[in-house]
């Protein structure tokens, strides 16, 4: 006789393998099949352009050159951020891109823990001695229309790869703020300014922590700078930001100052 936990499961595995058969799961990416829910095909999988020294030792901006492990973008440099690190699995391109708006606007919640998984990858240290993972909040009109927040889908499933605290309501928007889209680095910064605060019931959860907030993609990094200067100001010791997929401009183009994102940009910081 089978031990009793696997005759419970024995129907859950059936109900699997027949939905699996009339419904084969598919690529995050396109329509290939795949042998199970949240993967990648072979063919996306090369595809995929992740983000690998050299880079900047505080944003992990990745450079072209390797200019040592200490040396810092001209971002970081004009201006330290107020997270201590940041780094980023992906590019937001291609396939990365393609894995994103699955997740963001096409009810793929199944792509979070194969997120999370990439994601430890790069973010393994920062999650290592961190006391628990924060998402960036959705504002509760925007939440209401989606759903779902992704970054707290892909924080709860880090959380739980890293075996650390979760805490999905630490941060809050104070107000909703207009889309990013077509706006400039320095109007990016100004229009997130003030929009996120520590609950004052959980204002304790961050005090002395260290922290690693967590986003589904940074382009200026206008909104983690945000939620970091607010877990600072409530106490937290330390903030380091985790997202899945990084907007890097194409050679030649700049994001500093009053030059304009290109559309990758727009694109990433829509319907936040």
């Amino acid at each position: 006789m089978l031990p009793p936990e696997t005759s419970a499961g024995a129907p859950r595995r059936w109900g699997a393998a027949l939905l699996d058969a009339l419904l084969p799961p598919r690529c995050l990416a396109c329509p290939a099949s795949v042998d199970k829910p949240g993967r990648l095909c072979p063919r996306c999988w090369t595809g995929i352009d992740f983000i690998t020294p050299p880079n900047c030792a505080l944003c992990g901006f990745p450079f072209d050159v390797d200019e040592g492990p200490d040396a810092l973008c001209g971002a970081c440099t004009a201006t330290p951020p107020d997270f201590d690190h940041a780094r980023a699995a992906v590019r937001y391109a291609g396939v990365g891109r393609e894995v994103v708006l699955g997740l963001k606007h096409g009810d793929q919640t199944h792509a979070a823990l194969s997120l999370a998984q990439l994601m430890m990858r790069v973010g393994g240290t920062l999650l290592a001695d961190c006391d628990a993972v924060v998402p960036v909040p959705l504002h509760r009109f925007r939440l209401f229309t989606r759903r779902y927040n992704q970054s707290a889908l892909i924080g709860a499933a880090l959380a739980r790869l890293a075996g650390v605290g979760f805490v999905p309501d630490l941060l809050k928007r104070t107000r909703p703020t207009p889309s990013q889209a077509g706006h400039t680095r320095r109007q990016r910064f100004e229009n997130v300014r003030g929009a996120f605060a520590v609950r004052a019931k959980r204002r304790t959860l961050a005090d002395g922590r260290h922290l690693v907030l967590v986003d589904d993609v940074m382009t200026t990094g206008a909104t983690v700078q945000a939620c970091a200067k607010a877990l600072k100001r409530a106490g937290a010791a330390r903030v380091d930001v985790l997202s899945f997929a990084r907007v890097v401009p194409e050679a030649g183009k700049f994001y500093s100052g009053d030059v304009a994102w290109d559309g990758a940009a727009r694109e990433a910081e829509e319907d936040r």
